[in-house]
């Protein structure tokens, strides 16, 4: 089975390394700066569960593309989608499955309006890492795993085949046959606590000490949820249970990536993970009150640094 990874940052560099590294046939899709860097020092991957040099790890850039692959591992962040389109297309052939590892839901439709719902599974995966000065591939934190599953559900033989290869990469690889209420619960999560964090420009642990910051946190998770129920994904009660006791922790560190993306003045997935949730709470007619502040925060921040 040949995998295309498309990218070797942090997400595509772990997952694909980590698959590279079991013997899986994967090739990297990169830019040229990438494709150096790659050549010289090899893919370095720094990890508690274990540091790994793979040494000429193999690559292809856009323009030598010409072979379709079984699998398309896609893993940019949501502003990017349409270049990573472009530079991969023709690795996509007839029986070619695509799995995304976005967050939300939009890029599902432009994956399906390019390539065919067919085409494209669904998927996910929760990681913390970053590439370092050294353009080494930290994971942050031993919690790690990707999920993916045909988004009707259930299971069949392309999904079997792909887990055969991906659980030997030693990530808790998982196949789902209810991927799109995982996604879902996961943008909730996400959305939630970008939307909290970024708007307060402060750490879980921060916002509780404040007067009305539990209410706040709990208030947009509610409201998150609320537009997956109307979509038909309410997320579950063990879910919701776990996730509200992460938020309202007190003395928490935790942050969503977007609110270090924006402390940093980078670029962020403002339209892609809320604003894409509030306009599916208008067309539910959900009230999120909470999350359009928080959205209309994020574009001024966009509108500030230039996009």
């Amino acid at each position: 089975m040949r995998i295309l990874v498309v990218g070797a940052g942090a997400i595509g560099g772990y997952f694909g390394g980590r698959l590279l590294q079991s013997g899986a046939d994967v090739t990297f899709l990169v830019r040229p700066r990438r494709a150096a860097e790659l050549a010289g020092a090899g893919l370095v991957i720094r990890s508690p569960g274990g540091d790994v040099t793979l040494a000429g790890p193999p690559t292809v850039q856009a323009d030598s593309l010409k072979q379709p692959f079984d699998v398309v591992l896609l893993s940019c962040k949501a502003f990017d989608l349409d270049d990573a389109i472009n530079s991969f297309a023709p690795a996509v052939g007839p029986s070619t499955a695509i799995i995304p590892l976005l967050n939300g839901m939009k890029h599902l439709d432009v994956l399906d309006a390019r390539f065919g719902r067919e085409r494209v599974l669904g998927g996910l995966c929760a990681i913390a890492a970053t590439l370092n000065e050294q353009r080494e591939v930290v994971q942050l934190q031993p919690m790690q795993s990707l999920s993916f599953g045909e988004r009707d559900g259930g299971s069949s033989e392309r999904i079997s085949a792909i887990f055969e290869i991906f659980q030997r990469g030693n990530f808790n690889a998982s196949a789902s046959d209810h991927v799109m209420q995982d996604m879902w619960e996961k943008w909730v999560f996400l959305a939630s606590l970008a939307a909290s964090t970024t708007l307060m420009r402060a750490p879980v642990g921060v916002i509780l000490s404040a007067p009305g910051g539990k209410d706040f946190l709990l208030g947009m998770l509610d409201e998150c949820s609320a537009t997956a129920a109307a979509a038909g994904y309410a997320p579950a009660g063990a879910f919701f249970q776990r996730v509200s006791g992460m938020i309202t922790a007190e003395g928490s560190p935790m942050t969503a990536s977007m609110f270090r993306d924006l402390r940093a003045g980078l670029p962020v997935e403002a339209d892609h993970v809320i604003g894409d949730l509030v306009a599916r709470a208008d067309a539910a007619k959900v009230p999120v009150p909470r999350l359009r502040i928080a959205y209309t925060q994020l574009k001024v921040y966009e509108a500030q640094r230039g996009k």
